[in-house]
C-alpha cells in the first residue's frame, strides 16, 4: 500500500513542501483545489512538479462545478507533460471552492457525466457540447505514447458516488475515515459496482483519504487532527445522506455536523464544531497516537486490501513543527511497514 500526503501549502510554498514530501519517500503529493482559501492549484501543482522529480502529484480534490470538463482536462494533461508523467486527477463533487462562490455539490448524475467527459477528453475521444464535438486540440502533437496513462481518481463518500468511480474512474479514493470494517465495507461496495459494471474490479485502484498524526502523546495527536476528521466526516452528513444505515459511532457525529458545521471555519482546528468531535470517534475515524499504534493501524488498512491512503496530517491552524515532526516518523516508521 502506497502512503501520500495531502496538504495545504499556502502562497509561496508549493516547490518547498513538495521537495520536503518527495525527499521524505511519500508516493504522492495532493494540493486542495478551493480557489477562494488557497492560490489556483494547477499554478500550485506546476510549481511543484518543476521542483521534483518522483513524487506524483495531483489536486486533492478539484470539482465537477467551478470548472469545466474540458478545462480540468487540459489542466491535467498540461501537469503531466510537464511533470514527465507523474499527474493525478482527484476529481469530487465539490465542497468549499463550490460554498465560497453560492454554489451546492453537484448531483451524482451530471457529476457522473461529467467524469465521463474527462475521460473521453484525456483520451483524445470527442465530447458532445450541446451539437458541438469538442476535444482536445492540442493533444496530437505531444508525445503521450511515452507517458503512462493520465489516471482519474474520484473521492466517494457516498455508495451512488462509489458506483461512479468504478465504472468511470481509474481509481476510487473513499472519504469514510479509517474504521475497518467501514472501509472494509465500502471496498466491497466498489468492487461489485465495478464487476456490475462490465469491469474487472481488479483494473481499478482503491484508496482512502486518512486524517493520521504521530505523536508520543495520544492527546496532542488526537487534536493534531480533530479539525480535518471534521471536515471529512461532514462529507457523510450532506442533504440526502442515508443516517440510518450509517455505524453508530459515525451517525451521532453526522447529526451534530449537519446542523454545526460553520463553513466559515472550514477545516480549522479551532472551529466551535470541533466540540462534537469526541476522543472515541477521532481514534474510530483517524489514525492517532504513538507510532506503534498509527503503524498498526495502517498495516489494518493494508490488509483490507487498499493500494493507497492520501494522509491529511492536520487541521488548518495546527503547529506546523507538530506536522512536519509527525510526517518524518510517517515516512520512517510507518511507509516501510506497509510498502
Amino acid at each position: 500500500m502506497e502512503i501520500g500526503v495531502h496538504v495545504i501549502a499556502g502562497p509561496g510554498r508549493a516547490a518547498d513542501t513538495a521537495r520536503f514530501v518527495e525527499d521524505l519517500g511519500f508516493a504522492t503529493l495532493l494540493f486542495p483545489d478551493s480557489q477562494n482559501l488557497q492560490p489556483d492549484v494547477w499554478g500550485q501543482l506546476m510549481v511543484a512538479a518543476r521542483a521534483t522529480s518522483r513524487v506524483r502529484l495531483g489536486p486533492g480534490v478539484t470539482n465537477s462545478v467551478t470548472r469545466d470538463a474540458a478545462v480540468t482536462a487540459s489542466a491535467a494533461l498540461g501537469l503531466h507533460v510537464e511533470s514527465g508523467g507523474r499527474a493525478i486527477l482527484g476529481i469530487g463533487r465539490g465542497d468549499s471552492a463550490v460554498q465560497r462562490i453560492g454554489k451546492r455539490e453537484d448531483r451524482v448524475a451530471s457529476f457522473a457525466a461529467y467524469v465521463a467527459a474527462v475521460r473521453a477528453y484525456l483520451d483524445g475521444t470527442p465530447v458532445d457540447r450541446d451539437g458541438t464535438p469538442s476535444r482536445l486540440e492540442w493533444l496530437p502533437h505531444i508525445a503521450t505514447a511515452r507517458l503512462p496513462r493520465l489516471p482519474i481518481e474520484v473521492a466517494a463518500t457516498g455508495r451512488r458516488v462509489i458506483e461512479v468511480g468504478a465504472r468511470y474512474a481509474d481509481a476510487v479514493c473513499f472519504a469514510v475515515g479509517a474504521g475497518p470494517e467501514y472501509v472494509s465495507a465500502a471496498l466491497a461496495h466498489a468492487r461489485q459496482a465495478a464487476r456490475d459494471a462490465g469491469r474487472d474490479p481488479t483494473a481499478v485502484r482503491y484508496g482512502a483519504f486518512v486524517n493520521a498524526a504521530v505523536h508520543d502523546d495520544v492527546g496532542v495527536a488526537r487534536d493534531m487532527v480533530r479539525g480535518a476528521v471534521a471536515t471529512f466526516a461532514r462529507f457523510s452528513a450532506f442533504a440526502g445522506s442515508d443516517r440510518s444505515a450509517q455505524p453508530p459511532p459515525l451517525r451521532a457525529v453526522t447529526g451534530w455536523l449537519r446542523t454545526h458545521y460553520d463553513m466559515a471555519a472550514h477545516a480549522r482546528a479551532g472551529a466551535a464544531h470541533v466540540a462534537g468531535i469526541p476522543d472515541a470517534f477521532v481514534d474510530w475515524f483517524a489514525v492517532a497516537g504513538p507510532v506503534d499504534v498509527v503503524r498498526e493501524r495502517f498495516r489494518t488498512l493494508a490488509h483490507l486490501g487498499l493500494d493507497f491512503c492520501h494522509v491529511i496530517p492536520g487541521a488548518v491552524g495546527v503547529d506546523r513543527a507538530l506536522v512536519t515532526a509527525s510526517l518524518r516518523r510517517l515516512a520512517a516508521d510507518v511507509v516501510p511497514a506497509v510498502a
